[in-house]
């Protein structure tokens, strides 16, 4: 895999990343969602004029391009699993941005994603 090709694979897990914080800041700012009958639609809508959300959709929606660019450069096997890496950019994220704990155990598993996505950038 070239630079080049890296770059938009990266980058589409960056974008990717960015895009459930921003959508978890959103939700905190309307609180836990119960949806019925009667609210589902007052919900949608405030939902809907959230602006973290608004952002977090938008991230999606450009990183879904970047992928397919990035996913056309290189095999699938290789692709896929280097979306472990958005586990560690939303982890210390979600801790740095939204005040989540980050416990021993939380690190560790990053710890062991991060060396499993060197083994497969390795190969």
């Amino acid at each position: 895999m070239n630079i080049q090709t890296f770059g938009f694979i990266l980058t589409g897990i960056l974008l990717n990343a960015v895009a459930q914080l921003l959508l978890k800041k959103g939700t905190n700012a309307v609180g836990a969602i119960h949806l019925n009958a009667e609210n589902w639609l007052s919900t949608g809508l405030q939902l809907a004029t959230q602006l973290p959300i608004i952002g977090g959709l938008s991230c999606y929606v450009i990183s879904v391009v970047v992928w397919i660019i990035g996913l056309s450069r290189v095999d699938v096997t290789i692709a896929y699993p280097l979306l472990s890496i958005g586990y560690i950019v939303n982890a210390i994220g979600a801790w740095y941005f939204l005040g989540e704990v980050m416990s021993l155990q939380r690190m560790l598993a990053i710890g062991i994603i991060i060396i499993g996505v060197a083994l497969l950038v390795k190969s």
